[in-house]
């Protein structure tokens, strides 16, 4: 009876369902794209490397003191490799330079690194090689450049094997790291990294690092590896002259926030939903409005009151099962 008195009024029971539609596809798309938000950002962190962990000089961010703290040297990164939670290590030194090929000339970021840098921060090589241990050994003026220097100094040729001075050092281009996709790896800033060894010998002329990045191995938690490097260099210096931060606890707070939003937004589109249902129970309204001839004639027969309601509701329900 339910069935036949929807088919009766087509265009009442489209209407009606045209709420839960809107409703339910608002809640079905937006629950998705808040998780395909998600899964999207946490594939860029995992990308870059969720089990890194940076040493830095100072008490912690911004310390004042911290440029004067000269004691993360050689045999720290060393020591760090050697140990058996370590899956890579590399030092960071080095800032801004001005490169210039022919007669083009830019400003970029000059890092000195180690040959296992491109790993613990998850860097590609899209063309050439990335520098090797004897090239680190060797002080060898080789450079390594991103897409945003490549496309600068080299749009119409092959890069590999040019020289590209850095500062005042030559140095024979041999790689191109590929461009990170998302936005922790979209930069507008020209980056290229050398041995750290040829950096500070050669270019810069220091001989400590400004930070040390250590990769954590699969399986092993940051939380433990991040106090044993703390114990480590602790008991190296005497004293806690630096900070560490974990790429872990970005993740987790991320995956935090995503959270969070994902849920508000997953509210207001419950709304559609309510707003889609308030929509059934006012033309079910009307409907017994305007049934009330339908409504007298099964009474007179014998239909109680909770007969007839009952036939309202599976109606309702059958309008609710449709739309969705």
């Amino acid at each position: 009876m339910a069935l036949i008195a929807m088919l009766s009024h087509r265009m009442r029971t489209l209407l009606t369902m045209l709420g839960i539609i809107i409703g339910i596809t608002s809640v079905v798309s937006v629950v998705a794209l808040g998780q395909g938000a998600q899964q999207k950002v946490i594939k860029d962190i995992s990308a870059m490397g969720t089990n890194v962990i940076d040493v830095n000089p100072g008490k912690d961010w911004g310390d004042e003191d911290a440029a004067s703290i000269q004691t993360l040297v050689r045999t720290d990164l060393e020591v760090l490799k050697a140990q058996v939670y370590v899956d890579s290590a590399s030092p960071a030194t080095g800032g801004s330079q001005l490169l210039r090929y022919r007669n083009v000339t830019a400003n970029s970021s000059v890092n000195g690194v180690s040959e296992q840098y491109f790993r613990v921060k998850g860097y590609e090589i899209a063309e050439g090689i990335a520098f090797s241990t004897d090239d680190v050994k060797q002080q060898a003026q080789v450079v390594v450049i991103d897409q945003n220097t490549r496309k600068k100094f080299f749009a119409t040729e092959d890069p590999i094997g040019k020289i590209l001075f850095v500062g005042s050092l030559p140095c024979r281009i041999i790689g191109v790291t590929k461009e990170k996709d998302g936005p922790m790896g979209n930069s507008s800033n020209l980056e290229v990294w050398i041995p750290y060894s040829a950096a500070m010998n050669r270019l810069l002329g220091n001989s400590i690092f400004s930070s040390i990045s250590v990769r954590v191995k699969d399986g092993i938690s940051n939380q433990v590896a991040e106090q044993s490097i703390t114990k480590l260099i602790t008991q190296r210096h005497g004293r806690k002259d630096f900070y560490t931060n974990s790429s872990d606890s970005i993740m987790k707070t991320i995956n935090k926030t995503t959270t969070t939003l994902k849920l508000m937004i997953s509210a207001i589109a419950v709304i559609s939903l309510i707003v889609g249902g308030i929509g059934v129970m006012n033309i079910m309204l009307v409907s017994v409005t305007e049934r009330t001839h339908e409504i007298g004639i099964r009474m007179a027969v014998g239909a109680r009151q909770e007969d007839i309601m009952q036939q309202f509701l599976i109606e309702s329900v059958l309008v609710c099962l449709l739309g969705e």
